[in-house]
């Protein structure tokens, strides 16, 4: 039986599979919307499930623009 069939594989590949995908599409918006164009090309080609996008989202796009742009670091 191929891998692909076998029912315990494709219950722990679903939810790892939507667990990515949610947090891909989050981290993906922010950095579109902060205009971070190397943020979003890494994220869109790096597939670490979801880990790369979690440290993103709670880390660098939570720091302020104009904070992160004169090297300062934001108060948390």
């Amino acid at each position: 039986m191929p891998i692909a069939h076998n029912p315990t594989t494709l219950a722990v590949l679903l939810p790892i599979i939507v667990w990515s995908l949610i947090w891909k599409g989050i981290a993906l918006w922010k950095a579109a919307r902060r205009d971070q164009p190397l943020w979003y090309i890494v994220m869109l080609v790096v597939n670490t499930v979801g880990v790369l996008e979690l440290i993103y989202i709670f880390i660098y796009a939570r720091r302020r623009p104009d904070l992160v742009e004169h090297g300062r670091a934001p108060d948390f």
